[in-house]
């Protein structure tokens, strides 16, 4: 049995199918309205900050995947993660089980430096911090022996379904809409962006792989890195539109934030976008040579085509 901690969203049903596809067929999808993807799939009601709901969830799996979400809303993310990743570790210290986490790259300094797995925490902002804690909560019980446990780490998403993500709602779902793009800070700092159903893909291989546990994992991007005018015109060539694009720069998102509590939220990234950012995936392209990484002309040219995967 392997178990789906918080399923429902992009990544937790694409790696729903990989396990599927490629794994086993005996999975648990464990959230607060889990739906099937497969037939065989079972289903778990489960509120993760309840401790012995949770303990339930995980009972009887040989592997968890920890992928809950939630909405950008920092004083949810204080009350709810850290009692969600408390949960989850204890169940999988009680039952033997693996615990996989996914994690993002938030407690990184906002430098452009590259990003490694090694990469110092520098938490600025109050989603940071508790990013932070989560990584810092797990690894202190993985360094004490007391769960098997991996680390997932991705940068920002872009992809197909339910992705969600600064560059897919202000870039990529314009350009879909035949809207005009709106670049954050910046068009000419390089992006790392993970294409969601490779985060997924290479979660399960790493899950499911012995030896890749007791450590942390860059999740495999295409390095050949774009900034966000490159990207518009892939999105050009694609589509046989000339798109222009313009630049939204830091004080427009700031009177935004005064009247949408969503733009307020994610002032606190905005920082990140001043700069290129690297993020690197070595380590996983060396473990796994043979990953298929899709490229960003590849991912760009499926999401404007309609012809993702489902």
């Amino acid at each position: 049995m392997q178990t789906i901690l918080g399923a429902g969203g992009q990544i937790a049903d694409e790696l729903t199918r990989e396990l599927y596809r490629n794994y086993t067929h005996d999975i648990r999808l464990a959230s607060r309205h889990p739906h099937k993807i497969h037939d065989t799939d079972q289903l778990v009601s489960a509120d993760l900050m309840d401790a012995e709901v949770t303990d339930k969830a995980v009972e009887g799996s040989e592997i968890a995947y920890l992928t809950v979400g939630l909405p950008a809303n920092s004083a949810m993310w204080e009350e709810k993660f850290p009692t969600m990743m408390a949960n989850a570790i204890a169940a999988c210290e009680k039952h033997g089980t693996k615990l996989v986490f996914f994690d993002n790259t938030y407690m990184y300094p906002r430098t452009a430096e590259i990003q490694t797995e090694d990469m110092r925490f520098e938490p600025v902002g109050r989603k940071a911090s508790v990013r932070a804690q989560l990584a810092t909560m797990l690894l202190d019980e993985m360094n004490a022996d007391r769960i098997d446990a991996v680390i997932c780490r991705a940068p920002e998403f872009y992809g197909p379904g339910k992705t969600q993500s600064v560059t897919n709602s202000m870039v990529l779902n314009r350009i879909a809409q035949h809207k005009r793009p709106f670049v954050p800070i910046s068009a000419h700092a390089k992006r790392t962006l993970v294409w969601t159903p490779d985060a997924s893909h290479a979660m399960a291989l790493i899950g499911n792989t012995p030896d890749a546990y007791g450590q942390t994992w860059h999740l495999p991007v295409d390095h050949a890195r774009l900034n966000y005018r490159q990207m518009i015109e892939i999105a050009s060539e694609v589509t046989g539109r000339s798109i222009g694009y313009t630049t939204v720069p830091r004080w427009a998102f700031g009177i935004g934030g005064r009247m949408n509590p969503t733009v307020k939220e994610i002032e606190e990234l905005l920082p990140r976008y001043r700069q290129d950012n690297i993020f690197d995936s070595s380590k996983f392209q060396t473990r796994f040579p043979d990953f298929p990484i899709t490229t960003y002309r590849e991912g760009i040219t499926q999401l404007l085509s309609h012809k993702t995967e489902q």
